[in-house]
């Protein structure tokens, strides 16, 4: 019993110690010599002197019928072709990523752009009101309300001014 759970044992660790290797690609180079690596070989290298590939890598063949008319391929619909080597999933994992990006920016914009529109508004009541000749008040850090003077009056005066002449383009 003993023997045949270290036979088991020892069976799975081998298994699991060869697991690395079988997620390998094996490849012929430009000098005729087998390459052995774990990353996949150098753009440039014909599909006929890739030997072995890993499993996760390996791709489905299809084949192309040649009785398909011109009219009903990719590129005569006006479709790019995928560059090869590239897969369907990630490119369109990569376009929807676009997209959200697009779509998060416009989003960002136009709350700026709001907050803006929001500040012009308030700038010209602001303006309006310091222009009426009115007398306004402020509450200063005691919390006491002060009148303005004039030279208070001018400098938030100018002050809407600038923030008209930023916002309100």
């Amino acid at each position: 019993m003993r023997r045949c759970i270290a036979l088991v044992l020892a069976t799975l660790i081998g298994a699991l110690i060869a697991l690395p290797a079988a997620a390998q690609w094996k490849w012929v180079d430009k000098n005729k010599q087998v390459q052995y690596s774990d990353l996949p070989p150098p753009p440039g290298t014909p599909e006929q002197d890739i030997l072995q590939r890993p499993a996760s890598a390996r791709r489905a063949a299809t084949p192309v019928s040649p009785a398909l008319s011109s009219s009903t391929s990719p590129a005569a619909s006006g479709a790019p072709l995928a560059p090869k080597g590239v897969e369907p999933e990630l490119e369109a994992k990569r376009r929807q990523a676009e997209q959200e990006q697009a779509a998060r920016k416009k989003t960002q914009d136009d709350m700026a752009n709001a907050a803006k529109a929001q500040n012009c508004a308030r700038a010209k009541d602001a303006l309006r009101s310091l222009e009426s000749g009115v007398r306004m008040a402020t509450v200063n850090k005691q919390g006491e309300r002060e009148f303005m003077d004039d030279a208070a009056r001018a400098t938030e005066t100018q002050r809407a001014r600038d923030v008209v002449a930023s916002d309100c383009k």
